[in-house]
This record gives C-alpha cells, sequence and structure tokens, in this order.
C-alpha cells in the first residue's frame, strides 16, 4: 500500500488526554487533562489529522457498552470543540485477551499495540505513517510507531511514569504531557 499524504498524531484517550479514572465510561466525568486541549488545537492548525486510538477492555470486562463508550467520545468532542479542537478520527479496541468470551479475542489485532486500527486510519484518511506521530501514556501507545515507520512519544500522565525506563530503552521520547508532547512534533517540523 502507498503511503498516504497526511500526517497523523495519535493519541490515545484516556490518561493522555482525559484524566484516568479507570474503566471511563461517564460522559459527565470527562476531564480533560491540563493543556490537552490547547495542544490538539496547536494540532489541528499545524495541519496534523488527530486521531484517538483506544484499547477499552471494559467492554470485554462487562463493565460497559460500546454505546457508553460512544458517549464519551461525544463529551470529548464536545469539550475540545469549546477550545477550538477537534480530532479527526477516533477508533477502539472492545477486546481483552483474558476474556476470550468477548467476540474477536484474545487473538485480535486490533488491541494496542496490534496494527489494524492504525491500518484501517491510514486507509480512511489517507495517513502517511513515516509522517506521523504515536503519543499515550503506555507502551502500547507508542510501540505502534516502531513497527509502522513513524515516531513515538511517551507522556508521563496517566500511567507514564510507570513505562519511562522501557520506553527509554526502546529509543521513544519521554516528556511530561501532551503540551509537552505537541512541542516536540511541531519543533521536528520547523528544524526537520
Amino acid at each position: 500500500m502507498a503511503d498516504g499524504s497526511h500526517r497523523a498524531v495519535f493519541l490515545d484517550r484516556d490518561g493522555t488526554i482525559v484524566d484516568d479514572p479507570g474503566f471511563l465510561h461517564e460522559p459527565g466525568k470527562v476531564q480533560l487533562l491540563p493543556g490537552a486541549a490547547a495542544a490538539i488545537k496547536r494540532l489541528n492548525e499545524n495541519g496534523y489529522l488527530v486521531v484517538v486510538v483506544s484499547n477499552q477492555s471494559g467492554i470485554a470486562r462487562g463493565f460497559y457498552t460500546a454505546a457508553d463508550y460512544d458517549a464519551v467520545q461525544r463529551r470529548l468532542g464536545e469539550l475540545l470543540m469549546a477550545h477550538g479542537a477537534h480530532l479527526d478520527g477516533s477508533y477502539f479496541c472492545p477486546h481483552h485477551p483474558q476474556f476470550p468470551g468477548t467476540p474477536g479475542a484474545p487473538a485480535c489485532d486490533c488491541r494496542k499495540p496490534g496494527p489494524k486500527l492504525f491500518r484501517e486510519a491510514q486507509q480512511a484518511l489517507d495517513i502517511d505513517f513515516a509522517r506521523s506521530w504515536w503519543v499515550g501514556d503506555r507502551l502500547s501507545d507508542v510501540q505502534p510507531a516502531l513497527s509502522l515507520g513513524g515516531q513515538g512519544i511517551l507522556v508521563a500522565t496517566g500511567e507514564g511514569n510507570l513505562h519511562q525506563g522501557q520506553a527509554r530503552a526502546l529509543g521513544v521520547m519521554v516528556v511530561a504531557d501532551l503540551a509537552r508532547a505537541v512541542d516536540e512534533i511541531l519543533r521536528t517540523v520547523t528544524t526537520g
């Protein structure tokens, strides 16, 4: 498949854009992390597609439904829009390997760091992986950059502090939060 023409930033949701209380499924509990909306707006303004890719094992575990996930995504979109920011796409994996009764488990390839959801976004949005970034608070959020040809940044928000050493060992940059990640992404555009 030929590379697309658009640059993208693939973002994890919980712990990267919004506070992660654990199995977030109530729209009223969606809280943007400080600086996240402004960071996404800067990506929007600088020609990056912003795509959320999220593992949602709470669906496989029976804690909430795909409709609950959709309601949280709508609320996230509303909060971002209030700051002049938007998402260009949103993808999620509802599976978990420890809950094999769910469709697609345990051998799904849509659960991060699997490539399926990123390839779906690539095809739908004409994305060039080599010019794209993966940002999140877990190794599974940034590992796809290594296999798909882009660059990854681990943020220290959410679970990020637990994964800093492993991320650095893989050659992945570690920064404080999404705002700092966007600083780095945009810096490479102006200096690269």
